[in-house]
């Protein structure tokens, strides 16, 4: 075993951060061994210093991350502070100044993946980034490495722990969602501003990146089609019962059938309780993957949190201090396929759409017309009535998105219809 330390820097101290910190220090002997050499944490940039941070030599402690990255004897940065600046300034720094890095940084990746990925091969450099999708699963690795010789049709996952404990405790108690939105904060579930996460912009990251490495494609945050959660009600969870059905917010990346283009995508949907991703419960993480030769795969575990995110990071460094000591780099970015990336038009799921119609004769007959005007078939129709008014839950075969907002678009023309209550699409089938 080598005696010189692998020197690391952590860019940022904070719930994962921390973690990061305190598994190197108790864990030393062990790291050492499985790679070959002692790392050493050779400083730590926060925001602000000051902060007792248990298990850190305050004298390791800088608000100087520049400096810190461009010292020259770093090894490994690791950057956990999240955001667009000033993380891709730090990390193209690092690698500028001989350092791989190691990253959870969703938004920037999905952002500006490409880049980064240049830069690191550039300077001959690893950018490993387990950690930004799933946090303890692993996945970006499996599918980098495990599954490089075979062909990724599918990705479908839930991605976001929020989102999902959120929707598991409306399906389970019968709670609307903000009531179920104020427990998920009160347990620590959920940030004071849930944006990013309810209303799909978390998961839509996690998207690119998956959609990316999967299909050896450059996929952008912007590609993405994204819709958030806030809409879903107490109703649609009762109308998927009664399809036998619950409802997840799912990342879905798919090849197309001729293999010529690929779609990345989030939203609400409804799914058969038979599906693997209907029994994912609290704020879990599961993604299922569909591939040529190996079959239907399942990943699950918890995906965020300090110690899941912090086993993924340190599972990188590992492989990133590896191959510093053999000199070489692992896989960098595979986007030699350069499929097209889809629009959400293009797409073609099944669609389930509640109604509030006028009751009386006729109602059914002008609903179907217009389904079939703009070739979207039913496959199941369901009408309750009373005092003049109805509900009609129509659950149609596979379309395309484009041709069910044509539908949609006509039926609130009908003056029968007195509006549309939820459109959701069906998936897992």
């Amino acid at each position: 075993m080598r005696t010189r330390p692998l020197k690391v820097a952590l860019l940022g101290c904070g719930v994962v951060g921390s973690e990061v910190a305190r598994i190197m220090t108790t864990h030393a002997d062990d790291l050492a061994a499985r790679i070959g050499a002692p790392v050493e944490l050779a400083g730590v940039a926060v925001r602000r210093t000051g902060k007792a941070r248990e298990g850190i030599d305050p004298a390791l402690v800088t608000t100087d991350a520049t400096a810190l990255v461009k010292r020259g004897d770093i090894d490994v940065v690791v950057e956990v502070i999240g955001g667009i600046e000033p993380a891709r300034t730090l990390i193209t720094t690092a690698f500028e100044h001989g350092a791989s890095v190691v990253s959870a940084n969703k938004a920037l990746l999905a952002q500006d993946g490409a880049a980064l990925h240049a830069a690191a091969e550039a300077h001959g450099k690893d950018l490993y980034y387990e950690a930004a999708v799933a946090g303890a699963i692993p996945l970006i690795r499996p599918l980098r490495e495990s599954l490089a010789g075979d062909k990724v049709n599918r990705v479908l996952g839930i991605v976001n722990g929020t989102t999902n404990f959120i929707l598991d405790k409306m399906d389970s108690t019968g709670a609307g969602y903000q009531e179920a939105l104020d427990e998920a904060t009160a347990l620590g579930y959920a940030e004071a501003d849930p944006t990013a996460d309810v209303e799909g912009f978390d998961a839509a990251a996690k998207a690119a990146i998956l959609a990316g490495i999967a299909f050896h494609t450059r996929v952008r945050l912007d590609d993405v089609y994204r819709e958030g959660m806030t809409e879903v009600t107490a109703a649609d969870f009762r109308s998927a019962k009664e399809m036998g059905c619950t409802i997840k917010l799912l990342a879905i990346c798919e090849r197309s059938k001729d293999g010529t283009s690929v779609t990345a995508r989030v939203h609400p949907a409804m799914i058969p309780l038979s599906h693997p991703l209907a029994s994912v419960r609290g704020a879990y993480n599961a993604v299922f993957v569909e591939s040529d030769a190996a079959g239907q795969l399942m990943f699950y575990g918890p995906g965020a949190g300090g110690s899941p995110t912090a086993s993924a990071v340190l599972g990188d460094l590992v492989a990133v201090c590896r191959n510093r000591l053999s000199g070489s780099t692992g896989p960098g970015e595979s986007a030699y396929a350069d499929l097209t990336v889809s629009p959400m038009g293009d797409v073609v799921t099944r669609y389930h759409i509640s109604l509030d119609v006028a009751d009386k004769p006729g109602v059914l007959a002008q609903v179907a017309t217009v389904f079939a005007e703009h070739g979207v078939s039913i496959d199941t129709v369901r009408q309750q009535g009373k005092d003049g008014e109805a509900s009609l839950v129509v659950v149609t075969h596979r379309a395309f998105d484009a041709s069910l907002s044509g539908t949609v678009e006509a039926l609130r023309k009908l003056d029968t219809v007195r509006g549309v209550a939820s459109i959701m699409r069906v998936e897992g089938e």
